[in-house]
């Protein structure tokens, strides 16, 4: 039998929305906020940009919803199987009265890990000055060679190549393949950098790869990695994932660009915007010239008007019949100097007949005989002089030459390098040796007694 109902005990009715909404309030404030680790399933993002989505582990699981604008800044696309860590508000979905987790933020398991050893390299590499400003240096604003260090199948690189053809043909472009991701990648982008810095070939080298998350991005936060930036001789540029990627060969790099399509924009100018400004340069260049030919044009007119106001023709007539009376002038003077050269000729002419050199010829063939005979006896005397020098001089000369000694028996010997042998000491048998006498050479070798 059923007890007998207290009709004088107050019942306090709560409807399913009361008494859901209280259940919800409740967990709010016993939990207000809990991070908690498992495994996503269910995964589902609708038309309206908010994830609905199932976290579990091996004995249990609940249900998860992460709004649009949380959804929106996640830096990974969330997918059944991912191991995730998330920080959650616990609640209750009234409508259906379902226990669930409103999700604030979500990182892939142990990525947390990854994020403080990013933070504590980043912190030491700036304070050893490897972001330091002042070391950046500036891109070529023509660059003519550029490397491009990524995966040579990723989609960067199609992205990247498909902007340089389209902005700036004129670059010569070479892919230098590395891996861009797991343990084998940060050496191979270490050596690579190296290669190409030592190359002397590349104008500016571009560090790049496609999106994905802390750990898919790793090897570009590599301390060797950073390192070798720093001590590229060319310039690098870094563009590695997305817009809201940040990795330390960013902040080492001397520019960052948010994607790889982005730092091929960087890299060079847009040959169409070049083209362009040339037009207008050259557009500019015409209407100056033409500017200046009419202000030309319009000089000339001014100095034909003023010319013709000064009526060249009566200046012309005036200077014509100056010219004219110069020229009486000047046959006048000629005139009288003809007539004054022709008198002092007349006057000369007679002088020279007065003189006449046939009246001196004989005398001076006198002269010129008595002086062939001195210069005659001079150069015999001067002859004979120098060849009593000369035959006294090889009397001497002979005398003291090795010829003569040779003459009364004598010779000298030589050693194989033409050396004169000078003493017997040190000459050891069978050396060859070459006698001179006064007719000729004799070769010789030294003999035991």
């Amino acid at each position: 039998m059923h007890a007998p109902s207290d009709d004088t005990t107050p019942r306090h009715v709560l409807t399913p929305s009361s008494l859901n909404r209280l259940v919800r309030d409740l967990l709010g404030d016993a939990l207000p906020q809990v991070w908690i680790e498992g495994e996503l399933s269910n995964v589902a993002k609708p038309a309206s940009g908010h994830l609905y989505f199932t976290l579990k582990d091996s004995g249990a699981q609940v249900r998860c919803a992460m709004f649009k604008l949380k959804a929106s800044a996640l830096r990974f696309r969330p997918a059944d199987g991912m191991q995730v860590l998330l920080r959650a508000k616990v609640g209750l979905y009234e409508p259906r009265g379902e226990f669930q987790l409103v999700a604030e933020y979500m990182e892939l398991a142990g990525e947390g890990a990854l994020q403080r050893e990013f933070e504590q390299l980043k912190a030491r590499l700036d304070a050893e000055g490897l972001f330091a400003q002042t070391r950046k240096r500036a891109l070529p604003r023509y660059a003519r060679r550029i490397g491009v260090i990524t995966s040579a199948t990723g989609a960067a690189v199609r992205d990247v190549l498909s902007v340089l053809a389209r902005r700036w043909p004129l670059a010569d472009v070479e892919v230098l393949p590395v891996p861009v991701q797991g343990r084998e990648a940060p050496p191979a982008i270490v050596k690579m950098l190296r290669k190409a810095s030592a190359s002397g070939r590349y104008d500016v080298l571009l560090l790049t790869r496609g999106g994905g998350s802390l750990e898919d991005l790793w090897a570009f936060n590599d301390e060797v990695v950073a390192r070798a930036i720093h001590a590229s001789a060319v310039p690098v540029v870094s563009a590695v994932g997305h817009e809201i990627d940040f990795s330390i060969a960013d902040f080492v790099a001397d520019l960052r660009a948010p994607t790889p399509s982005a730092a091929a924009e960087l890299l060079v100018p847009d040959a169409v915007a070049i083209d362009r400004h040339l037009q207008q340069l050259l557009q500019r260049l015409l209407t100056l010239q033409q500017r200046q030919l009419q202000a030309q044009a319009q000089r000339v007119d001014h100095l034909l008007a003023r010319l013709q106001t000064q009526r060249p023709q009566a200046r012309l007539q005036r200077d014509h019949e100056r010219l004219l009376h110069l020229q009486r002038c000047l046959t006048a003077v000629l005139r009288e100097q003809s007539q004054l050269r022709h008198t002092r000729l007349e006057r000369l002419h007679a002088r020279l007949l007065a003189q006449h050199p046939s009246a001196r010829l004989p005398l001076l063939a006198r002269r010129l005989a008595e002086q062939d005979q001195r210069l005659r006896r001079t150069i015999t005397y001067l002859f004979e002089r120098q060849q009593t020098k000369l035959r006294h001089a090889g009397h001497a000369l002979h005398a003291v030459s090795p010829l003569a000694t040779l003459e009364r028996g004598y010779a000298i010997l030589f050693e194989a390098d033409g050396q004169v042998l000078r003493s017997a000491k040190h000459v050891a048998v069978g050396t060859a040796l070459r006698a001179r006498l006064v007719d000729g050479e004799l070769p010789l070798r030294v003999s035991e007694d």
